[in-house]
């Protein structure tokens, strides 16, 4: 059976500085693009990678899920989710508080990335890409989901208004923070939408962007890098 693979970034070890320091792998966000390269670099080697082996998107809190079936040196534009079977092809989401999703079967080879912060989870980006990765062969029964370090709903605070229009798409995710505001807990409801959907497991890493300093955060900095979290099969 396939080995799968994932990786999931955190703040040190890299080359960036300043607000960017040190592992900043986004290249949107204003860091030094030398920088971000060496970064990629690293972590591509870090994996065994060839760098065009690792594909990145351009994110825009969409509910656009790509195929990836090889190598690129460029991202995949105007898309929030990237899936393969093509092995030794890492696909990668980039995140500092939104939700990284990680989907894989290896019994039928498939992997997904996604990026689901709260637009996209409300456009229902997730679904859109299991959708897509059983389109693959992926088999939600026989799949696993990681959903990666986020903003947690403790201190997720949003107005009452959109916590409903999130909790209307995305049912589960409506908590109060600990100042007993309007919260939004997004892994909580991905968690049960995945569940949902059929896939057989499901689990969250515990730790909060915006309370982990080994972690970035927007909501936490503003001007700040991005993680990445990323799953292949092994070829």
């Amino acid at each position: 059976m396939p080995q799968v693979r994932r990786i999931v970034t955190a703040r040190s070890g890299g080359v960036s500085r300043g607000a960017y320091a040190s592992f900043n792998l986004a290249a949107h966000v204003g860091d030094d693009p030398a920088a971000v390269a060496a970064n990629r670099r690293r972590l591509a080697g870090a994996a065994g990678l060839a760098p065009d082996h690792l594909v990145w998107m351009e994110q825009i809190h969409g509910a656009t899920v790509a195929v990836v079936d090889g190598p690129r040196t460029g991202p995949v534009q105007a898309t929030d989710g990237l899936v393969t079977a093509t092995a030794g092809i890492a696909v990668a989401v980039l995140v500092a508080d939104c939700v990284p999703v990680l989907l894989a079967d290896p019994v039928g080879g498939v992997v997904a990335a996604v990026h689901a912060g709260r637009a996209g989870a409300a456009a229902r980006v997730v679904p859109r890409a299991v959708e897509v990765f059983r389109s693959l062969g992926g088999d939600p029964a026989r799949a696993d989901a990681l959903l990666g370090p986020a903003v947690c709903g403790l201190c997720y605070e949003v107005p009452a208004e959109m916590r409903s229009a999130v909790e209307s798409r995305l049912p589960g995710s409506a908590v109060r923070t600990r100042r007993g505001t309007p919260g939004l807990d997004l892994r909580a409801g991905l968690a049960r939408q995945l569940t949902a959907l059929g896939v057989g497991k499901v689990v969250a890493d515990p730790r909060c962007t915006a309370e982990d300093r080994e972690l970035f955060s927007h909501r936490r900095d503003g001007t700040t890098g991005r993680q990445a979290a990323l799953a292949w099969i092994q070829a």
